[in-house]
């Protein structure tokens, strides 16, 4: 594993957190064992070969000495500089936006997330295509305006990628109808959305399962959670929410994957509340943050959604540190400290929730026929109705609700 330091990058990350992170991916893919890694310093990058031929022969021998046949960098590498790479070491090599894709593809269990990683995955691969044929081409005459035997293979390669692009984005068509078709659904029942944000590994899973008594995987490891998960709840006021578990966010997410799982992510824009947790007891939890906040702004996130932060792992941090984490959470009714493993602070973190919800009721009085049955039924079981009469054509109802189950009624 190799994590390359530009000068550039230094003042967001420290290297050595870089490294560790990147590790961390690597031993989430299955049968995956690290030989090796370390921080590559690069003043600055060489076109062909992303290092200098000093450091490439360097590493060549380490790797030889080693055994690897897999070598991984944690940072973008052009698809010129893989080739070169692969055949200097005479290894295959992956960089971040590969690695994750390959953690995706292997975590993806429903046909939606297998859906949107194969489409994600031909996305990066057109990119990579390469011209490895152009040696072919000196053995036909003319100025080369036709063009050679390697543009023919290389057009004829992404020709077969867009093929599958466009099929794939057919099918997806059809499960972002149905997942319309169920926010739609949600919109009748007046329950609110509380979506749980944040980055990989951060806790969410282990929030979500100590809730609502669920038993989503929850795993020591990054993207251990792909596909969405939703859950109804019942808030200790005796409030109904629906809970949604999210797919983890991680810095500099590959392009690809946040346009295939658009459509998953923005579960999150139709939220009323979002909790966004983090990993308090990681050394760069504020960069972390600040990831997550560039991806949601990325989506179109409305500025006037409430959002909370959850400082989550606190049994990880030590004494002294975790009083005084306690005491600046304490100092914000924004700001929740809790470990979602023991339990601890997830009481106050609930009151929170439904003191978001208990909205300022307004009256109304509403005439329904009697074939508006339905629409009577409802109201009565929402609680809302305060006096009711009846007349030779149907109800007379004065009623005491919130904006939300107004807004429910008028959809029904």
């Amino acid at each position: 594993m190799l994590h390359p330091d530009l000068k550039s990058n230094r003042t967001r990350r420290l290297p050595e957190h870089g490294l560790a992170e990147a590790v961390s991916l690597a031993t989430a893919l299955p049968g995956l064992e690290v030989a090796g890694a370390e921080v590559v310093r690069l003043p600055k990058q060489t076109p062909g070969t992303l290092f200098g031929s000093g450091k490439v022969a360097e590493l060549g021998e380490r790797i030889k000495t080693l055994g690897v046949g897999l070598v991984l960098v944690d940072g973008p590498v052009t698809p010129v500089q893989q080739r070169n790479l692969e055949e200097a070491w005479g290894v295959k090599l992956l960089d971040r936006t590969g690695l994750i894709l390959e953690i995706f593809a292997d975590r993806a269990r429903t046909r939606e997330g297998v859906l949107q990683v194969e489409l994600a995955a031909l996305s990066y691969q057109r990119t990579r295509l390469v011209r490895a044929w152009t040696h072919l081409e000196r053995q036909r005459g003319g100025f080369g305006f036709v063009g050679g035997p390697g543009e023919t293979q290389l057009e004829s390669d992404r020709r077969a990628i867009d093929d599958q692009v466009v099929r794939i984005k057919r099918q997806l068509e059809k499960v972002v109808k149905t997942r319309e078709l169920h926010r739609a659904a949600r919109r009748k029942v007046p329950f609110p959305l509380v979506a749980l944000v944040g980055y990989t590994n951060a806790g969410k899973s282990t929030l979500f399962n100590r809730i609502t008594g669920a038993e989503v995987l929850a795993k020591d490891m990054l993207f251990a959670t792909l596909d969405p998960t939703m859950r109804g709840m019942e808030l200790p006021d005796g409030r109904k929410v629906i809970l949604s578990d999210t797919v983890g966010f991680i810095s500099d997410l590959p392009t690809q994957l946040v346009a295939a799982f658009r459509a998953t992510l923005e579960e999150v824009l139709a939220a009323d509340l979002i909790l966004h947790v983090r990993d308090i007891s990681h050394p760069e939890s504020a960069e972390q943050a600040a990831d997550v906040g560039d991806i949601l702004t990325s989506l179109g996130m409305k500025a006037e959604i409430p959002q909370f932060e959850v400082w989550n792992k606190l049994d990880l941090v030590d004494g002294s540190a975790r009083a005084a984490l306690e005491k600046q959470a304490s100092a914000s009714d924004r700001v929740f400290a809790l470990s979602a493993l023991t339990g601890a602070g997830i009481a106050p973190l609930l009151a929170a929730v439904s003191e978001v919800f208990e909205q300022t009721r307004a009256e109304a009085v509403l005439t329904l026929d009697f074939s508006q049955g339905r629409a009577h039924a409802w109201l009565h079981a929402e609680g809302v109705v305060d006096e009711e009469t009846l007349n030779d054509n149907g109800w007379v109802l004065r009623v005491s609700w919130t904006e939300r189950q107004q807004k429910a009624f008028a959809a029904l």
